[in-house]
C-alpha cells in the first residue's frame, strides 16, 4: 500500500498547496468589505497550505512519473479530501454549522451540485457565498485538470490523471498532443466564457459581485447563489434568457468550443451529435411542458407558462440546478421528467453530471441494433457515431456503467428510505446528487434545503455527489481488492 500511495502524496500535496491559495480571493474580498470572516479564510488558508506542504514533503522521496493506478487513486484523493479543506471557512465563520453539513456544502460546491443545507444566504458576508460559488466554478471542468496543465513544469505528467478526470467513454480522445496543452486549451475556454457571462449579467443589471457569484455557478453548472430566492430573486426575463443560454453552453462539450473558437466555424456544432439531441430534447420537452402546465391552470397563459417552463427545463436538465419557481408544485410528471433530463443531457467533455448524451446516444443506437439483429441473425452490424464506428468495447464499457449507474441509484434511494425518508425526497436526493443536479423533489425540492436530513443521511448524499462527479468506475475501483494488488 506504501508503494501505491506515497508517490501519489507528492503531486496530491502540490493540488492541495494550489487549492489554498485560492482562497486568496475570497480573503481579499473579506478584508475589503470587513465582512468579519477574515480570521476564518485566514486559519484555513494557514491550515490547507501546511497540510500541502506536509504532504508534499512525505511524498517527495516517492517522486516518479504516475502510472495508470496512481492516476486514478490521486483523483479520488484529490476529489475526497479537498472538500475538507473548503469546509474549513464554513465551519471556522459558522460554528452552529455541523461538520457533515460543512463537508456537505464543500463536496457540493466542488462537484458542481448546488444542493445547500444553508439558508438565509441574503445576510451571508459576501466573501462566504464569493467562496461558494468560487468552489463551482474550480469544480466545474475538474481540478485535476487544472493541475494537469502545472505538472510538466514540475516535472510531474499528468496524463493519468487527466484519463481519470475526462468525463467522456472515449477517453483517449486529445485535443492536442501534449496533454498539458490540452488542458491549458479547455481552461482557456472556461474562462473566456466566464467573463463572457459575467459581462453578459452585468449589463442586465446584476451587481458586479452577482454577476461573478452566478457567473461562477452557471460555467460550473452548479446552483449556489447569493439569494435564498435564486434566480427567482431578480424576476429578470432577459436574465433568465441569458442565464440559460450559457447553461446551455456549459452543458456543450468544451472541446466542440474550442473546434469552433480556433476554426470559427458553425460546422463544430452542426457536426456534434449531441448538441442537435441535447437542443432538440431539451427544447423540445420544455415546450412540451409548457403546454402542460397551460393546460392544467397552473399558469393563466400559454407565454407564461413557457418562460417558466424552458427555463427551469434548460436548468434542470443541464443540471445547473437554479429555479425561478417552486416546481414541485407542479403535476407530478413535470417534476419526474425534469429529474429524467438532468440524468443524460449533458454532454461529455462539459461540466454538467449524469450519465452524459453521448452514452445516452451510444445506448439507443445499440438497442437498434439489437432489434435489427434479431430480424437479420446474421448480419453485420457496425454501430456508428457520425462517420466514425464504435468498437465493441465502448459499447460493452457504456452497458456496464448503465448497470453500476442505476444500481447505485436503487442502492442509494433504499439506504436513505431505511433511515425513514419517503421514498419521493429520498429517490429524488440522490438521483439529484448522483447526477449533480442539486434540487430534487418532496422534502429537497426548489424550494427547501437539503438541512431537514441528518448527518448520516447528508453524508450519504455526499458520497453520491462524489460517486456522479467521478462517474462511478474511477472511485468504486479504488474500493476493490484488485486495485490494491500488486
Amino acid at each position: 500500500m506504501r508503494r501505491r500511495v506515497f508517490p501519489t502524496l507528492h503531486v496530491l500535496g502540490m493540488i492541495v498547496l494550489g487549492f489554498g491559495l485560492s482562497m486568496l480571493a475570497p480573503l481579499l474580498l473579506s478584508e475589503l468589505t470587513r465582512d468579519g470572516a477574515q480570521s476564518a479564510y485566514n486559519e484555513a488558508a494557514l491550515i490547507t497550505l501546511g497540510t500541502g506542504l506536509l504532504l508534499w514533503l512525505v511524498g517527495h522521496p516517492w517522486r516518479r512519473e504516475l502510472k495508470t493506478r496512481d492516476g486514478i487513486l490521486l483523483v479520488v484523493l484529490a476529489w475526497t479530501l479537498l472538500p475538507g479543506f473548503a469546509a474549513l471557512p464554513l465551519l471556522i465563520h459558522m460554528p452552529g454549522l455541523s461538520v457533515a453539513d460543512a463537508y456537505f456544502e464543500a463536496m457540493s460546491g466542488l462537484t458542481a451540485t448546488g444542493a445547500t443545507v444553508l439558508s438565509g444566504l441574503d445576510a451571508l458576508p459576501h466573501s462566504i457565498n464569493l467562496w461558494r460559488a468560487q468552489l463551482h466554478w474550480i469544480g466545474g471542468l475538474g481540478v485535476i485538470v487544472l493541475v494537469t496543465a502545472v505538472l510538466p513544469l514540475l516535472g510531474v505528467g499528468g496524463r493519468q490523471m487527466f484519463k481519470a478526470e475526462t468525463p467522456t467513454p472515449m477517453k483517449e480522445q486529445k485535443l492536442t498532443p501534449r496533454m498539458a496543452e490540452t488542458a491549458k486549451s479547455l481552461w482557456a475556454v472556461y474562462v473566456l466564457l466566464t467573463l463572457a457571462c459575467i459581462g453578459v449579467l452585468r449589463a442586465l443589471g446584476m451587481s458586479l459581485f452577482d454577476a461573478v457569484v452566478h457567473a461562477f455557478s452557471i460555467m460550473g453548472l452548479g446552483a449556489f447563489s447569493s439569494h435564498d430566492a435564486s434566480l427567482g430573486y431578480f424576476d429578470s426575463l432577459p436574465l433568465e434568457i441569458a442565464v440559460a443560454v450559457f447553461a446551455l453552453l456549459a452543458s456543450i462539450n468544451f472541446t466542440t468550443h474550442f473546434a469552433f473558437l480556433r476554426g470559427r466555424a458553425l460546422g463544430s456544432y452542426r457536426h456534434d451529435p449531441e448538441v442537435r439531441w441535447l437542443l432538440g430534447f431539451v427544447l423540445g420537452s420544455g415546450v412540451v411542458l409548457a403546454l402542460l402546465l397551460w393546460q392544467r391552470d397552473v399558469f393563466l397563459d400559454f407565454p407564461s407558462a413557457l418562460r417558466y417552463a424552458l427555463f427551469n427545463t434548460i436548468s434542470v436538465a443541464t443540471t445547473l440546478g437554479f429555479s425561478t419557481t417552486d416546481y414541485g408544485h407542479w403535476p407530478f410528471f413535470a417534476g419526474l421528467w425534469l429529474l429524467f433530463l438532468c440524468s443524460f443531457s449533458s454532454s461529455a467533455g462539459s461540466t454538467g453530471g449524469g450519465i452524459k448524451m453521448l452514452r445516452a446516444i451510444l445506448l439507443y443506437k445499440q438497442e437498434y441494433r439489437e432489434l435489427n439483429k434479431l430480424l437479420h441473425p446474421n448480419a453485420r452490424i457496425p454501430l456508428r457515431l457520425g462517420e466514425e464506428v464504435v468498437p465493441n468495447k465502448i459499447v460493452y464499457a457504456v452497458l456496464a456503467f448503465l448497470f453500476v449507474y442505476v444500481a447505485a441509484i436503487v442502492s442509494l434511494s433504499f439506504v436513505l428510505s431505511f433511515t425513514g425518508l419517503d421514498i419521493l425526497t429520498a429517490f429524488s436526493a440522490i438521483v439529484a446528487c448522483i447526477n449533480n443536479t442539486g434540487p430534487g423533489l418532496g422534502e429537497v425540492g426548489p424550494a427547501h434545503t437539503y438541512a431537514v436530513l441528518n448527518d448520516f443521511q447528508i453524508m450519504v448524499c455526499a458520497f453520491a455527489m462524489l460517486l456522479g462527479r467521478l462517474e462511478l468506475f474511477t472511485l468504486l475501483v479504488v474500493l476493490t481488492p484488485a486495485f490494491w494488488r500488486k
